[in-house]
């Protein structure tokens, strides 16, 4: 029995998400034909994040148990031979049989992108959220250090979320402007369901004024959802990068 650890990149704009569902396409739903397709089993792939619909990633760790010979180097080539052109698998290697993508992640990094300029962009169509007004991306930048540290972030959790605790912690926060292109970064231990996205909708209130640039602690505190923004859409969103014991995280 082989433990194969895969590394992937996937263009979130087609799919719902990484989780099978019923009645609408995944990305685990591709990988996992892709796989029967190739070595004629049912594998289940474990996943480091289900991640929601139109989401993008550019670091998504899985793995998955198999009976085949098949080298890495040769599997990795045959995946991305059959699988849609929206995902890829940039790494392919036997992992120990007691790794977990899921539950051996020590961290996560998630990017948003926003558009800021008056005319669109249509080459960050469903890649970015697009603001025509002009943000002031040190205002928000500001603002986001207060996401930094260990806090109950139930404020930033969208409802139906089962976890038992809410609390995370925030490693490094904030956000970075290259020319029209805003770019809000947060590392940490782990996020709820939407958290990022509130995170994100809460800093583009706080830019409108319509939230105070010193709310974020006073909401924090609150644990009411309501006292946050609102989700932003997903469109914008990408998980970066996946951490794991004994790789450097460097924010």
């Amino acid at each position: 029995m082989r433990n194969i650890k895969l590394i992937l990149q996937f263009d979130g704009s087609a799919f719902h998400g990484y989780q099978m569902q019923p009645n609408a396409p995944t990305v685990e739903e591709a990988l996992r034909g892709a796989i029967k397709h190739i070595l004629h089993e049912n594998a289940a792939p474990v996943s480091c994040s289900r991640t929601d619909a139109f989401v993008h990633a550019e670091e998504f760790c899985c793995n998955f148990r198999t009976e085949t010979p098949m080298s890495c180097e040769k599997l990795l080539r045959a995946l991305n031979a059959v699988l849609p052109p929206q995902i890829a698998v940039v790494s392919c290697e036997d992992a120990d049989l007691s790794f977990h993508a899921r539950y051996d992640c020590r961290g996560k990094e998630y990017r948003y992108l926003i558009w800021n300029a008056p005319q669109r962009n249509p080459f960050y169509l469903d890649r970015a959220l697009h603001v025509p007004q002009k943000l002031d991306e040190a205002l928000r930048d500001r603002a986001a250090k207060d996401f930094i540290g260990t806090h109950d972030f139930a404020a930033f959790c969208a409802a139906g979320s089962s976890v038992k605790s809410t609390v995370r912690t925030i490693f490094d926060c904030g956000v970075t402007r290259n020319g029209d292109l805003l770019t809000f970064s947060v590392c940490g231990n782990g996020f709820l369901y939407n958290m990022v996205r509130i995170m994100v909708g809460t800093l583009l209130e706080i830019a409108n004024g319509a939230i105070e640039p010193d709310a974020i602690p006073a909401i924090l505190v609150s644990k009411e959802r309501e006292q946050a923004g609102p989700t932003a859409k997903p469109q914008g969103l990408y998980l970066h990068r996946v951490f794991y014991e004994g790789e450097e995280n460097d924010g």
